[in-house]
Parts: structure tokens; sequence; C-alpha cells
């Protein structure tokens, strides 16, 4: 059993919810299908980070007196919590929101480790923090008065509320329609060609999702230790920041920080320290599908920016921009070879393999041994 998406939505639309925004989820990814095709663009807003989110709907329930809704992954709430707290609580501004919570993590489903401890949490945060929820899952014959109650608290205590997303809740909508571009390449491709130009003391921390899963499966296929890679399976948005710390740290190794683009807007101010701290062992890779790619393909705001310029003002004496084999074998040892913290944009196609596997090793084990490897 499951529920269909467009239901879903004219139960909130008869309730009066014509805004939307949010960061895509893998839980709502049929949802969010459903709300591109079904609302004007300016009133579905795909938003840098979940505080972004919280911020403009309250902008527009001020504005209009209506409830919008805000969707986000629950290990997203935590970039929520703050204006949640400070901004839409009832002791401050008092504004009513419906939050959308994609459930990762749920007691007694099997998931991710970076996302059992926001999963195990998620309700005793919610009540602590006094936001009235609901449980939705795909079996709930009673999801439309459940939506309907929470909006009643919403208004009638000018409030945020929550529904919960379980797992597997909507059924499939019609898949957006993803334009490729098979004259660049892949992910996986440029990944091995990047681990087997750098060398053996160079460190690398990659960004969540695909692309750490990816350097794991290349070093496993090479027979090549995982000591020098930390993948940083969860914490999106902050690997640039993580790199940055061992840089700062060890300041006679180089640093090679391998970005996602929707990673690198979610906390894209943490590149502001690059002005003062001038780290000249920083290297920053940014491999840009322009895409939410493993959430459904939702555009990120890249495709709007020449974040070669943006990196420039934050510091990045050298930049690099490339698209093909040839030009990313050619730059690729002046990038790293740079005297100070350098930036390449490697425009990419969107997509990976469908047989793509996720590491063996724990998080634990992972820091262990690249701990080691740091202190050779």
């Amino acid at each position: 059993m499951s529920i269909s998406p467009i239901d879903f939505y004219r139960t909130l639309s008869e309730s009066n919810v014509e805004f939307f925004t949010g960061v895509p989820d893998s839980l709502l990814k049929e949802f969010c299908l459903c709300i591109d095709k079904s609302v004007p663009p300016n009133m579905h807003v795909i938003t840098a980070n979940e505080g972004n989110a919280i911020a403009l709907a309250s902008g527009f329930s001020i504005a209009k007196q209506s409830i919008p809704l805000v969707y986000m992954q629950n290990s997203g709430f935590g970039n929520a919590i703050n204006p949640l707290l400070s901004l839409c609580n009832s002791d401050v501004y008092s504004i009513p929101l419906l939050l959308m919570i994609g459930w990762r993590g749920e007691p007694g489903i099997k998931d991710e480790p970076q996302h059992m401890v926001q999963g195990k949490v998620q309700i005793k945060l919610m009540e602590l923090m006094q936001i009235p929820y609901e449980i939705i899952s795909g079996d709930d014959k009673n999801y439309s008065k459940k939506i309907s109650n929470l909006i009643k608290i919403a208004k009638r205590d000018s409030k945020p509320v929550a529904l919960l997303i379980k797992k597997g809740t909507f059924s499939k909508h019609k898949s957006r329609n993803i334009q490729s571009d098979n004259s660049l390449m892949m992910r996986e491709e440029v990944l091995e060609i990047i681990l087997d130009l750098i060398d053996k003391n160079t460190i690398v921390v990659s960004t969540t999702g695909k692309t750490s899963r990816e350097i794991f499966e290349i070093r496993q296929r090479n027979s090549q230790s995982h000591e020098r890679d930390f993948l940083t399976v969860g914490s999106m948005g902050h690997c640039s920041s993580i790199a940055m710390g061992i840089a700062l740290a060890k300041p006679k190794r180089k640093v090679l920080c391998i970005d996602g683009d929707g990673a690198m807007l979610m906390h894209l101010g943490a590149l502001t320290s690059l002005k003062d701290l001038n780290p000249k062992n920083f290297k920053h890779i940014l491999l840009n599908n322009e895409a939410h790619e493993s959430v459904g393909g939702q555009h990120t705001a890249a495709k709007n920016i020449d974040l070669n310029d943006v990196m420039k003002s934050f510091g990045v004496v050298d930049t690099y921009q490339v698209k093909t084999k040839f030009d990313l074998e050619q730059s690729f040892l002046e990038f790293m070879e740079d005297s100070g913290p350098s930036f390449m944009e490697v425009k990419i196609n969107i997509g990976s393999r469908k047989d793509l596997g996720r590491p063996n090793i724990s998080p634990k084990e992972n820091k262990k041994n690249f701990e080691k490897f740091l202190n050779n």
C-alpha cells in the first residue's frame, strides 16, 4: 500500500496550502516530483538548505497569512532548528508552518549509519521543540484528517506543525525528464582519473552521497587501501570545512576536497574563510551536474551561478573549469601544484551505475584508518 502523491497534494490544496519550499529528500522524491508539475514555478522553491526554507516560508506566511509547506529529510532538520526556535516559535514571532519531514533512520528500519542517530531522536526533538506532529505511512487511511487537524492547530496556535513521513509512503509519480549531456563525463569516470593522478600522500575528503560511494568502490577495484580517504557519509555541505580543518592542521600535506554542487551551495558561506586563512595546501574540486541527482534530479542553483567567479571573490587565486577527459588530465597536476588554495569545477553528466554499492566499513573504521594515514 502507498499514497498517491497527487491525492496527497490535492488534500493539501484543499486546505489552502499553496506555497512549497525545501530541500529534496529521497523519501519525499515522488511527492516533490508531483509538486514540480502541479504548482507555478514561483510557488515551489528549492533552497540551498533547510534553514533557508524555513525563513523563506516564514516570510510568505507573514505576508499572505496562509500556511506554507516546508519539506526536508530529517538529516537536514538540524539546519532548521535555529529558525524554528528563534524565528517561528510561539514565544518569538509565532509563525505557523507545515513541515513535511522524511523519516530516515526510523527505529526498526534498516538504514545507513549516518541516519540512525537522527532517526532515533527525531520524535524527541519535535517534542522538546513543542512541535505538534503526525506520522504518515503508506497504508494510512486517515492522512487527510491528520493534515487537516495539524493545519487547524497551526492556525489556532500560530506555530509550526509537522508531518513525519515514513519510508515507502508515496507511490510512483511520473519521473522528471532529466536532460543528460553525453558530451560530459560521468562522475565515476572523473573520480577514476583524479584518484589515479594524485600521489600517495594526498589527503582526500569527499562529499556525502554517491561521490563517496564511488570512491570507495574505485579503491576496491584497484585493490587500494581506503585509509587516504575521509568519506563524509553524512553532514551534507560540510566536507569543505572538514577538509579546511585538516589543511590547517597538516600544512605540509596537500588536501583534496571533492565536493558536489548541492552540497557546496548548502553551506557556501563556510568558504569565505579562505581569504583570511589562505591554506595553500587546500585543493577544492567541484563535480557539478547542476542537480540533486539521487532524490529526483531537481536543479540546484549552480545552473545560474558562475562558481569560479564566486571562489575568486572568496580568495582563490587560481580557478579552472573543465568538461572533457583531455582537459582534466592536462590541467589537474597544475591545479594540484598551485601555490595557494585552488578551485576546479568539473562539469559532469547526471547519473550513476544502478549497481552502485555502499561502503562495507563503518564510519568509525574509516576515521580510525584515516587518522593513522594523517599521522604517518
